[in-house]
């Protein structure tokens, strides 16, 4: 298991960025595929981003794609979601997770957790 710890959430204007960041502890971070996960308020929480630990390899839901760049700093146990042009529609806690899964968009694949960061984007 690792240990997720968001940050970087925060208010911005539509149009502007921001880049959340999720800092692991624990043991064999570069095992595990990672993603980004948000929920609304008073919705389910959504698939937004994914990478994998062997290659890289990216996934990102339609409503973010070419908007939003997942990465990783496998040196840094750390991994990033640049959020660029964003829209009101973004509003929402985003939550880091792990998973021992290839790359997954599912929520029952991903084992560990964030406590999640808020994203506030106003008009």
């Amino acid at each position: 298991q690792v240990q997720l710890v968001e940050s970087g959430g925060g208010l911005v204007q539509a149009g502007g960025s921001l880049r959340l960041s999720c800092a692991a502890s624990g043991r064999a971070f570069i095992t595990y595929s990672m993603g980004w996960f948000r929920q609304a308020a008073g919705q389910e929480r959504e698939f937004v981003a994914a990478i994998s630990w062997r290659s890289g390899t990216t996934n990102y839901a339609d409503s973010v794609k070419s908007r939003f760049t997942i990465s990783r700093d496998n040196a840094k146990s750390t991994v990033y979601l640049q959020m660029n042009s964003l829209q009101t529609d973004d509003t929402a806690v985003y939550y880091c997770a792990a998973s021992r899964a290839a790359i997954s968009q599912s929520r029952i694949s991903y084992t560990s957790w964030g406590q999640g960061t808020q994203v506030t984007v106003s008009s």
